[in-house]
């Protein structure tokens, strides 16, 4: 740690050189009454050199220097004010140069739009169209295809694609090449539906085919009031982006979420202006159907009301004097920013009025001041300094004992505060081993079932095997034996899963095929499943994806999310239960679903906080317990977002090979 400044004040400073003046004034003498030597007399040049300092620490405590100080102060001012006047009028200057570039900007893309969408709008009354439509893909679409690529070559469109009432694409422009659209089914898409259902519809999206950004136009073909389909054209705005990034500005467009749709600067692209609430997420994944995006902010720092944005790239700040513009004749609720950059022409501005400001001040303050005062204050100035850090010398050895007893204490702390992480640890772990005996105790009825079965058939085969034996039938007692061998064989692998589960599990972590896990988890709560006749639907296929992780524990997670899955499901008709296994790069997602009620909103955002619970019972401490275990694992345990049936629980853990 930087030992702190110690500043010290000008009274300090002039008492301290009145002090040394005055001891130097007085007569060193060897015994009292003797007379000062003749090197203390008036006229020596040591008596003349503390007379100036007497004279200038004098002119310092009339005040002179303080209309100096002033006089500075007012000097930054002025060049202060003078610079924020310049770069305001500069601002100013750029604001009006890009609202005249502003409507250019909106009519190359309101152009575009307008242009393409009247394409579908005639397709729509095409009797081709309708004929194709009506035959419903019967027969391969030749003559209309054809038809389709020569007007998207002249309209300059991506693509154009009839849809059947099914949402089957039955032709297309581009037919004839390997990504062809045909057959391809778009009922999923918004503009798809809300053409059907409206007549006529808009989206932008990227092509589950081509993967590549565009606006998609649609209109439904109808015959006679009855709908046959929709015609659909998509137009990449790769031109107008192109327009954009040769006029030198920074220009986009956002929806009403604030959602960076086209842009000249491809890196922006689906990203939002500020950060989005979970619901505006959602939103916007639903109507963009991006699954995968990130929808993160844009690197802008808007001034207060002063209409300049920061964008921070690649650490380097640079400002831009920002416009905007609605633009509901393309798109409803489509914004138009449009960014011209700022630094050259705000700094180039501000740097001249304060350099003219600073000129014609200093010229006029030259005036007032002598040299040779300069030189007197600049030698006293010195010798201040020179005692001072003498004195502040002194000090920094202080304040770095200080600071050396302060580090000793601050270990001492760091000890105490590892001590106390250690116990919390233990805690944590006293914890979740109390989860898993309240785990067994809670499915130990489903446990003394499923012993007492092979039990009674035990007793059973023994009493029968006896009567053979007596009958002299070896045979068949023999084999009443065997089943008694099997039986128990049964028992005590239940009880073997029961220990284990009970088992206090070890630190480390050991690979771990995750269908064994499943498989001991649905052991553990097969009693109770049978009992409650719910249909357990397992990971399909035999693959078994190996984790790094602690068997008891990744056991005990699937527990707690199996059970609550069945408190979810009491009373419920035709309850299930699916459990999925899926690999994504490195990672392995284990996701338990249930058709249940679900979580409500308020329900679902409290669920992993301790002590809040749904049910009449519970404590609250399961599903935070869990989470707990799979962050020591290494991974996560997430609530899957809804679609309005049931509950679904995602465990993320590391791949290994």
């Amino acid at each position: 740690m930087r030992p702190k400044p110690v500043r010290i004040s000008a009274q300090a400073v002039f008492a301290w050189a009145d002090f040394r003046i005055t001891l130097a004034e007085r007569p060193r003498a060897k015994g009292r009454g003797q007379t000062p030597q003749a090197g203390t007399d008036s006229g020596s040049p040591g008596f003349a050199g503390r007379g100036l300092l007497r004279e200038a620490v004098a002119r310092l405590r009339d005040g002179r220097w303080v209309a100096v100080v002033v006089a500075l102060a007012f000097l930054a001012g002025v060049i202060a004010i003078a610079g924020r006047i310049a770069s305001g009028q500069a601002a100013d200057n750029l604001r009006e140069t890009a609202l005249a570039a502003l409507p250019l900007a909106a009519g190359t893309l309101t152009g575009e739009i307008e242009k393409q969408r009247l394409v579908p709008l005639v397709l729509a009354r095409d009797d081709a169209v309708r004929g194709a439509l009506r035959r419903a893909g019967k027969m391969k679409e030749k003559a209309l295809n054809d038809k389709l690529k020569s007007i998207a070559g002249d309209a300059s469109a991506s693509a154009i694609y009839i849809i059947d009432t099914a949402g089957i694409a039955i032709s297309a422009s581009n037919a004839d090449e390997p990504a062809s659209f045909v057959g391809i089914d778009y009922n999923f898409r918004h503009y798809f539906q809300e053409a059907m259902s409206k007549g006529a519809a808009s989206q932008y999206g990227l092509g589950t085919i081509s993967g590549r950004p565009g606006l998609y136009l649609a209109s439904r073909v109808d015959d006679g009031g009855k709908p046959l389909g929709v015609a659909v054209l998509k137009v990449e705005l790769d031109g107008v982006e192109a327009n954009w990034r040769s006029s030198g500005f920074l220009v986009f467009i956002t929806d009403e979420r604030g959602v960076v749709l086209a842009t000249s600067q491809p890196d922006w692209r689906f990203r939002a202006l500020a950060p989005l609430s979970a619901e505006d997420t959602a939103a916007a994944h639903e109507h963009l159907q991006l699954a995968d995006a990130g929808f993160e902010p844009l690197p802008i720092r808007r001034g207060a009301g002063d209409g300049l944005a920061t964008i921070d790239n690649a650490g380097k700040p640079r400002q831009f004097v920002e416009v905007v513009q609605d633009l509901p004749a393309a798109v409803p609720g489509w914004r138009l920013w449009l960014l011209t950059p700022a630094d050259a022409a705000l700094s180039s501005a501000a740097n001249t009025a304060r350099l003219t400001t600073l000129l014609g001040l200093l010229l006029m303050g030259l005036l007032a001041f002598v040299l040779t005062r300069r030189q007197r204050a600049r030698r006293l100035r010195q010798e201040a300094l020179a005692r001072m850090n003498a004195e502040l010398e002194s000090r920094v050895s202080t304040r770095t004992a200080e600071l050396t007893r302060s580090n000793t204490a601050l270990a001492g702390e760091i000890a105490e505060r590892e001590n106390a992480e250690a116990k919390v640890r233990r805690l944590r772990d006293d914890l979740a081993q109390a989860n898993r005996l309240s785990i067994l105790g809670q499915i130990a009825a489903g446990v003394a079932h499923e012993i007492n079965q092979p039990v009674a058939a035990i007793r059973t085969y023994a009493e029968n095997a006896g009567r053979f034996l007596e009958t002299g039938k070896t045979e068949p007692a023999s084999g009443n034996l065997t089943s008694i061998v099997s039986m128990t064989e049964r028992i005590g692998a239940i009880t073997g899963t029961l220990r284990t589960f009970a088992r206090r599990p070890g630190v480390a972590a050991s690979p771990l095929p995750v269908r064994e896990a499943i498989d001991g988890a649905l052991s553990l709560l097969s009693g109770r499943i049978r009992d409650s006749g719910v249909t357990i639907v397992k990971p399909r296929g035999n693959a078994s994806p190996v984790v790094m992780a602690s068997r008891i524990r990744l056991e005990q997670i699937l527990v707690n999310l199996l059970q609550n899955a069945l408190d979810a499901m009491k009373d419920q008709p035709d309850p299930r239960i699916e459990i999925q296994l899926a690999e994504h790069d490195d990672r392995v997602l284990i996701s338990v679903r249930d058709n249940g009620p679900g979580l409500g909103p308020e329900a679902a955002g409290n669920l992993f906080m301790p002590f809040q619970t749904t049910k009449e019972k519970g404590l609250g401490l399961g599903l935070v317990i869990s989470q707990e275990i799979a962050q020591e694992l290494g991974g996560t345990l997430r609530l899957d977002p809804g679609n309005g049936i049931g509950a679904s629980f995602t465990i993320d853990l590391r791949r290994i090979e």
